[in-house]
């Protein structure tokens, strides 16, 4: 048994586990914790590699945020926490109909305050292919919670995808007390003159002088054209 029918189960149970240390955590919370900790490394410390692409490098789009760890888990550092309200938000952004929209939703909504930028430990920033160079700027904004013991501060670290520069700002974050909330937004700005290319890296939130470090995937990739 491989795939998503062994993933499912392990998740669902470590999710359980996650809940159990910390009732006071939402969902999206939880999401976090596993996805910010995850390790794109396999067991010998080299990239894991795709079955399904000739044993190439995994992506983020073969393999998410990577293997997760359950442990590390348990003490993420910071999440990336959402509510209820965010999610409504984001499917209001999403042009269905408001009959589609209260289908998903399935409650009365508010759609007030569309946004496709949902606070999500992960970052995609899709382009239009262009004739000649194609070219792409993408803001993100994003808050952590910081779930650690007290006082905390932390720097980033990048992998930037290829053909890409990305600003990110605030550069460290100082957090003075446990679930105290700070943003920081990331841009992305994207040139290249080939066809179609997807190119991944990450952000990492490191601790100074502490234990912690908590990973984002990010990918630049071409839109899906659906004529």
């Amino acid at each position: 048994m491989s795939g998503t029918s062994m993933a499912c189960p392990h998740i669902a149970g470590i999710a359980a586990l996650l809940i159990a240390a910390h009732p006071e955590w939402s969902p999206a919370a939880v999401q976090s914790a596993m996805m910010t900790t995850a390790n794109p490394l396999d067991n010998t410390g080299e990239p894991i590699k795709d079955m399904g692409f000739d044993y190439r490098v995994a992506t983020p789009l073969g393999i998410g945020a990577g293997h997760v760890d359950p442990n590390r888990a348990l003490d993420p550092g910071l999440v990336y926490d959402a509510t209820p309200q965010d999610y409504v938000n984001l499917v209001c952004s999403m042009n269905f109909t408001p009959e589609q929209t209260k289908t998903i939703i399935r409650s009365s909504y508010n759609c007030s305050n569309p946004s496709a930028d949902l606070n999500y430990p992960s970052f995609m920033a899709l382009y239009e292919v262009q004739a000649k160079t194609t070219r792409l700027t993408r803001k993100f904004e994003r808050t952590v919670t910081n779930v650690g013991n007290g006082v905390a501060t932390y720097r980033y670290k990048l992998e930037t995808p290829h053909g890409s520069t990305i600003k990110v700002s605030p550069e460290t974050l100082v957090f003075r007390k446990k679930n105290e909330k700070l943003s920081y937004s990331l841009t992305i700005r994207y040139r290249s003159s080939s066809d179609s290319e997807v190119t991944y890296g990450s952000i990492t939130w490191v601790e100074v002088n502490g234990l912690h470090k908590v990973r984002s995937p990010i990918v630049v990739s071409p839109g899906v054209n659906n004529d």
